[in-house]
């Protein structure tokens, strides 16, 4: 391989991007749009949760130190009150609420003379997902309501209350349970798979539709010349995408990098290889500019964001589609992310992953190389 026609090569594409100025425009603004978009937008946390009240015993003491319970909590915003089903039907159907609670006219009633006392909770399922999760928070209330209840009758007859579980929770890694800090390195996974793909999909298609392909052809370089010669200016520009994602993820979202940066730069670059090799393939494949964006979409966009774990965890899926994702590469690089960002892994924790982006860099190249053709035809 002679070193200075891939330096000629590199030359000439990073002369081509500079002159496209918005390709280059957008290969460095998407990482930053994209950043804050999924990082301010998208929250896994469910709180203020929207509450409509009907409280048919508002007279009774009992039953507003019992509504303190959900006034005094960060997981519910109580936005009104009501003293009929059709407003609560109306609310919910217009979704101004997700929840309703009825309390019954003999609630503190059943309260005091220490039977169960019903309530009513009346929730929107269109949302399973987000109902499921606030259900759940309404039952951890009231059953927290119930073991003070417990314990005050005892105490009341000079008994100590019995003895129960005490559940200590220790949380490792992320203790605030803060969700930008499982989103935000997924994030930069994904920005570097798609802008990857997306500016190399079209370089060898732009040099067909141009006709300057057979200008190349007609020159001594080597098929690895010039599809390394064209790789590394794309390569760079991952990887300022890269410390631009790194930054903003420190210094504006607060997230710990608590790993090594010298093993980041190394396993990103097997990563960027790869998904910058996959793009040239598809550009060599398709030979239209139109086609191989086109392409390149279909094949990293979705497939990150649906099967990669970015969002939706990966056991939670059939196992079919579990089977799937082991061929997703940013799946791997995106557990190396989060290893690095919040545990502190190291290349032992992470050894499966690199040996996989390391594979699918050394595959997704040599296959770009294999499939382009220096002849017109």
């Amino acid at each position: 391989m002679n070193l200075r026609r891939v330096k000629a090569i590199a030359w000439k594409e990073l002369v081509q991007i500079k002159r496209d100025i918005r390709s280059l425009s957008l290969a460095l603004g998407i990482p930053v749009f994209l950043l804050l978009i999924f990082g301010y937008g998208l929250s896994l946390d469910i709180d203020k949760v929207p509450m409509l009240i009907w409280n048919q015993d508002a007279s009774s003491q009992v039953t507003r130190d019992f509504l303190l319970n959900f006034k005094n909590s960060k997981y519910f915003k109580i936005v009104g009150y009501t003293d009929n089903y059709r407003d609560i039907e109306h609310k919910i159907d217009s979704g101004k609420i997700m929840l309703a609670l009825v309390i019954p006219k003999d609630f503190s009633h059943f309260i005091k003379s220490g039977k169960q006392a019903p309530l009513q909770l009346i929730a929107d399922g269109s949302d399973a997902n987000t109902a499921t999760i606030a259900m759940g928070y309404v039952r951890a209330v009231v059953s927290n309501y119930n073991v003070e209840l417990i314990n005050n009758a005892f105490r009341q007859r000079g008994v100590n209350p019995p003895e129960s579980v005490n559940e200590r929770t220790r949380v490792w890694f992320n203790m605030g349970l803060t969700s930008t800090w499982y989103i935000v390195p997924g994030v930069i996974a994904m920005i570097i798979m798609i802008i990857a793909a997306l500016l190399t999909s079209i370089c060898v298609a732009r040099e067909w539709e141009r006709g300057t392909m057979e200008q190349l052809i007609s020159t001594p370089v080597k098929r690895p010349e010039l599809i390394i010669g064209k790789l590394i200016p794309y390569f760079l520009i991952g990887f300022f995408d890269l410390a631009v994602g790194l930054i903003m993820a420190r210094f504006l979202f607060h997230v710990p990098f608590r790993g090594s940066y010298l093993l980041l730069g190394i396993l990103s670059s097997f990563f960027l290889i790869g998904a910058l090799s996959q793009g040239i393939l598809i550009s060599v494949v398709a030979r239209t500019q139109l086609m191989a964006s086109q392409l390149a979409s279909l094949t990293t966009l979705i497939p990150t964001i649906l099967l990669s774990g970015f969002i939706y965890p990966i056991f939670n899926m059939p196992k079919f589609v579990q089977s799937i994702t082991y061929l997703i590469p940013a799946r791997y690089y995106i557990v190396i992310l989060r290893e690095l960002f919040l545990k502190a892994g190291g290349i032992v924790n992470m050894w499966d992953e690199a040996v996989f982006l390391l594979l699918f860099a050394f595959l997704m190249l040599g296959l770009s190389i294999r499939k382009f053709k220096k002849k017109v035809a």
